[in-house]
């Protein structure tokens, strides 16, 4: 018994001396800012951005006139949140301007803007002077949900804005070639994430959207910060130095019924995207207008009619 009670006291001895000593060097300040940091670490080897926001420019919200959506290479991720903001402030701040590029391309009127945490530091450098929030992903986000609450506040007021929203150019011209019939593949046996993306840029390659080194180049974006949506949708795409290996703009689509983990979230439906210019933009629209479409979104997920997505899609 003396053993035993001896060995306890040491492993608790030893236990409190090593849990003090790194928390002694830890870069926060107490306890509760140390657990904090913890979740966050094991949020960002999950692949997944823990949310926070952060101000540092004007937060007077009769004063924003122009949002923007940025991301690292500004064509998919960015592009979607954009989208469905921009659809869902519309018809309560119609003047408001929403808009996305890459997190390097920041304009300068910019009164807003919103990334991923990971791009923060990106984005402060290139928009000094405009309010910043980080959030975990661009379709589902609490922040996104208070940013909403404040400018609906002042819809009411007296708002000078320099132009209405921007609207999507009409479906049916952009979409010619963009997404094939042969750009979807249904019913994908499931896997890890890594093989999905690396199935999507074949794909893209096959099809003769890029290079075949593309796949790389969207393992790389995946691995900056993750290309999980929300709502069991993702879009790997390269990143902004490998633009480079894009020929055209083109769009797949990759079925996963029983789901492809991408940190704690499972997406089914995994668009791969090569951008040029703006061509993918209204698909992307169209992906959006379909979440709200909550039946719609589900039976995409597992449907195994070629003709319902390709409408659904294409608008």
């Amino acid at each position: 018994m003396l053993t035993v009670f001896l060995g306890v006291v040491i492993a608790a001895a030893v236990s409190f001396v090593g849990s003090s000593i790194i928390i002694r060097f830890s870069t926060a300040k107490n306890l509760t800012e140390a657990q904090a940091q913890m979740q966050d670490m094991k949020a960002q080897a999950k692949g997944i951005a823990v949310s926070a926001t952060e101000t540092t420019g004007p937060a007077d919200p009769s004063k924003i006139h122009k949002i923007v959506f940025a991301c690292d290479a500004g064509m998919g991720s960015s592009a979607m949140g954009a989208t469905r903001f921009r659809n869902r402030i519309h018809d309560a701040n119609p003047g408001l301007i929403v808009t996305n590029t890459s997190v390097d391309n920041i304009p300068a009127d910019a009164d807003v803007v919103v990334c991923q945490r990971v791009l923060a530091d990106r984005a402060k450098a290139c928009a000094p002077n405009a309010t910043l929030i980080t959030i975990g992903n661009f379709l589902a986000d609490p922040h996104l949900d208070n940013l909403y609450a404040t400018l609906t506040s002042v819809a009411g007021e007296e708002v000078s804005a320099p132009a209405p929203a921007p609207q999507a150019k009409g479906a049916a011209t952009a979409m010619s070639g963009v997404l094939r019939r042969e750009g979807v593949r249904l019913g994908c046996p499931s896997t890890d994430k890594y093989t999905a993306i690396r199935a999507a840029g074949a794909l893209l390659a096959e099809l003769g959207y890029v290079d075949e080194s593309y796949s790389d180049a969207m393992i790389e974006r995946e691995n900056l910060v993750t290309t999980y949506m929300g709502l069991g949708v993702a879009i790997p795409h390269g990143t902004s130095q490998k633009k480079g290996t894009v020929k055209q703009s083109g769009v797949v689509l990759l079925q996963y019924p029983e789901g492809v983990d991408f940190g704690e979230e499972k997406a089914t439906l995994i668009f791969g995207i090569a951008g040029v210019g703006d061509e993918h933009l209204d698909l992307l629209a169209n992906v959006c207008n379909l979440l709200e479409d909550e039946d719609g979104l589900e039976e995409l997920k597992t449907t195994t009619d070629l003709d319902f997505v390709m409408s659904k899609l294409q608008g």
